[in-house]
């Protein structure tokens, strides 16, 4: 019989901690070992019980989320999604630079409607986590910290028009490596598929604007693509692109009860293959799940160009393991040598 994952819950709110001890008491291969009521109370916990996982609030009394998160990731290196309310997205980032592996979204009581979406997006985020993820990740934030500056272009190969970027669990320290690591003058826009709730993508692209060299920001529907800048999808909506007359613009569309993931990198991808066919870089990235396999699959038979991401770096290899066992990826390259391949064939 397969172990059952150990998960200790730690919020300040009754309310959360019963509602997300209920979320997971339904599964039967996950054990609620505890839970806890702030930072302090949480290091006492997470010595006793030993989880596999920690969900974590990060607004607390007497020690916040952040102050143990830095004493979990030099004690005992555990998986942590990170549960947080609309209107802290900003610090949700702070979180993840800290070595948080992914969040979602509060549950309150107000909200009875989502009750059932974050419940479903809270069980895909804690079967996609493995133990090996923790140690991918801090490799990973270790990265960003020494990154080199990106440098201005040699003369390009006029080979490729567009990169596009897809990613999921781990995505966004992934997405941040890379956008740091190419040049302000990227003859070419850069278009971003990042599974994120809705509201949270906004803060996001802000925060990435002002650390990398490019001009980050979240999509807006109708908008030119331009090159030098990076789009990133809205939460809840999907972004694709069209051209109009002799331009190239943005179309977002809305999801649907049917989508499985938001937004869609398959949508992303497809979008991609039709406007720039051959002339289309594809980057997939750590990431639950099979999104951008059909995107692939398509941005391959126009001749478009597939990166994709290794297991020796990915935090969770889901998304770029469909895609390189389908034969797609025209290389498969550790995250810290994705930027350099880029720009080699760009």
């Amino acid at each position: 019989m397969k172990k059952r994952k150990k998960v200790l819950v730690v919020d300040d709110s009754a309310f959360s901690r019963q509602t997300i001890r209920r979320m997971l008491d339904e599964r039967k291969d996950i054990e609620v070992v505890a839970v806890a009521f702030d930072g302090l109370d949480a290091i006492v916990k997470t010595l006793k019980y030993q989880p596999d996982l920690i969900t974590l609030d990060l607004v607390m009394p007497n020690m916040d989320g952040f102050g143990f998160l830095r004493w979990l990731s030099s004690h005992r290196p555990i998986p942590v999604i990170v549960v947080s309310a609309l209107g802290d997205e900003k610090t949700v980032f702070n979180a993840l630079e800290l070595g948080a592996m992914d969040f979602i979204v509060k549950p309150t009581p107000r909200a009875s409607e989502r009750l059932e979406k974050i419940k479903k997006d809270l069980h895909k985020k804690i079967d996609s986590i493995e133990k090996l993820s923790t140690t991918k990740l801090q490799k990973n934030i270790e990265q960003l910290r020494v990154i080199s500056p990106a440098r201005g272009l040699r003369k390009r190969k006029t080979t490729f028009n567009v990169l596009a970027i897809g990613s999921s669990t781990g995505g966004p320290q992934a997405v941040q490596y890379i956008l740091k690591s190419l040049p302000g003058d990227l003859d070419m826009p850069v278009l971003i598929a990042q599974h994120m709730p809705a509201g949270f993508t906004k803060a996001f692209a802000e925060r990435l604007n002002k650390i990398v060299p490019l001009t980050v920001k979240e999509a807006e529907d109708g908008e030119d693509v331009l090159s030098s800048h990076v789009y990133i999808s809205p939460g809840g909506k999907h972004l694709t692109v069209k051209r109009t007359g002799g331009k190239v613009v943005i179309k977002l569309q809305p999801s649907t009860d049917d989508d499985k993931y938001t937004p869609s990198v398959d949508r992303l991808f497809k979008s991609v293959a039709e406007i720039y066919k051959n002339r289309a870089i594809g980057v997939i990235l750590t990431g639950m799940g099979n999104d951008g396999l059909q995107g692939a699959m398509k941005l391959s038979d126009t001749g478009g160009y597939i990166i994709a991401e290794s297991e020796e770096s990915a935090v969770v290899f889901g998304m770029p393991k469909e895609v390189i066992n389908a034969g797609l990826a025209k290389e498969v390259v550790n995250l810290k040598d994705i930027p350099s391949r880029i720009l080699s064939i760009y």
